[in-house]
């Protein structure tokens, strides 16, 4: 694992976005070798750092603890710009001239309010990429409406699908539309950018985070489609197999998933479990008998270690596997031979696991994690400086006036 990653070398993106989405999408680009810079302001700061500011959370470096907003920020600088100031606007059009891309997942109606969007950007660099990522896309009648991932999850009818039939429909709880969001802007930022590699030509891509969220959601739609009615909530169940469900094992909130996809399946469950499943036939018989067959099963794996209970299942060929809680991720012996974690010191919290990107070259080991996430204005003088040639006088004007900084400040306050 040395050497820095050199697919996207030379590669540089305006990184505007904020939560996870966004963010997110442009770790990728990072960890592909990019220079990503990220640009905060110390009013309006990326609210994964936190919802709101306090003067308390200020003091006790609030903005720096934040895990959610550490484990996508990764391998990226990051520079404060007040863009409400015409000089910190004019600033961040500087940085888009020597760029390749700009990613923002802003509601629609904030880049026009500052004066800036894919025809200001151009303005400066006929080949720069604009890839907006606003819930619902940039055109239709819900183009200016804001959501978060979990708004965006119900807006692709997902919930509906989800759970049991006599509950509501299910949230994930996990903002799947963001998660969603961000790899298929991963995706997306890479056709854009190797066409601009091919052409020359830049371009505005734009993205709706709920079309996104759509292929989870595409068997219901589907059947939507065909029938004229929506599938029933189901929960563990499938219609068309059984077994197939979650049932606990020994221990405090262990479990394990099972499921029989066909008569060979079976039988070999059947061979593990033994005389308990002797009285259930084939598919048609099993799906009559489901709850029965449910409760065999859970009086099975209810009395032994749920791993031992996969190791079994799995050497006699059953589909199983137990599941996982974050300790238990987080420890995996099959995680840790892979080189998955990756720990680095991080100022204010100190040394932290990171997760690599899920791809890597062939057997070389996952990507090096270059530097952990920045601090707030952490590399200003590196960026400013090095890259538009600001003195360290411009740099200490700009300070004071409050266009930059490296502490978050309460809406209004002005620079301290």
């Amino acid at each position: 694992m040395d050497g820095t990653p050199q697919a996207l070398k030379d590669i540089r993106i305006i990184d505007l976005s904020m939560g996870w989405a966004g963010p997110l999408a442009c770790r990728h680009m990072a960890d592909m070798g990019a220079d990503v810079i990220k640009v905060e302001s110390c009013e309006r700061f990326d609210w994964w750092r936190s919802w709101e500011a306090t003067p308390e959370w200020i003091e006790d470096d609030g903005a720096e603890k934040s895990t959610a907003f550490n484990t996508v920020n990764r391998n990226k600088r990051n520079i404060t710009l007040d863009l409400e100031d015409p000089e910190g606007r004019d600033l961040l059009l500087q940085l888009v001239a020597t760029s390749n891309a700009v990613v923002e997942n802003y509601s629609g109606s904030v880049l026009p309010k500052l004066n800036l969007g894919y025809d200001a950007f151009r303005e400066v660099n006929d080949r720069i990429i604009l890839m907006s990522m606003p819930a619902f896309g940039s055109t239709g009648p819900w183009a200016s409406f804001r959501a978060y991932g979990s708004t965006v999850e119900q807006s692709s009818g997902l919930p509906h699908l989800t759970g049991l039939a006599e509950d509501a429909p299910t949230m994930m709880h996990v903002a799947l539309g963001d998660a969603n969001g961000g790899l298929t802007g991963a995706s997306a930022l890479l056709v854009a950018l190797r066409h601009q590699a091919r052409t020359g030509q830049g371009q505005f891509v734009d993205l709706s985070q709920v079309e996104a969220l759509f292929p989870l959601a595409a068997h219901g739609i589907l059947e939507q489609s065909a029938t004229g009615s929506a599938p029933p909530r189901d929960g563990n169940m499938n219609r068309d197999y059984a077994p197939h469900g979650v049932y606990p094992c020994a221990g405090d909130d262990n479990w394990i998933v099972i499921e029989a996809r066909d008569d060979a399946e079976f039988s070999a469950l059947r061979s593990v479990i033994g005389d308990s499943l002797a009285k259930f036939g084939d598919v048609t018989d099993r799906l009559e008998l489901r709850s029965e067959l449910d409760a065999a099963l859970a009086e099975w794996t209810g009395t032994r270690d749920p791993l031992d209970a996969e190791a079994l299942l799995r050497a006699a060929g059953v589909s199983a596997a137990r599941t996982l809680g974050p300790g238990d991720v987080l420890h995996s012996e099959h995680l840790q031979a892979r080189g998955y974690w990756q720990w680095l010191e991080r100022a204010v919290v100190g040394n932290q696991p990171n997760p690599s990107s899920p791809y890597r070259i062939a057997r070389e080991g996952p990507y090096p994690i270059a530097t952990p996430a920045p601090t707030l204005g952490q590399h200003n003088a590196e960026v400013l400086g090095g890259v538009l040639g600001l003195s360290d006088t411009d740099l200490a004007r700009l300070n004071e006036r409050g266009i930059i900084g490296n502490k978050p400040r309460m809406p209004g306050t002005g620079p301290s």
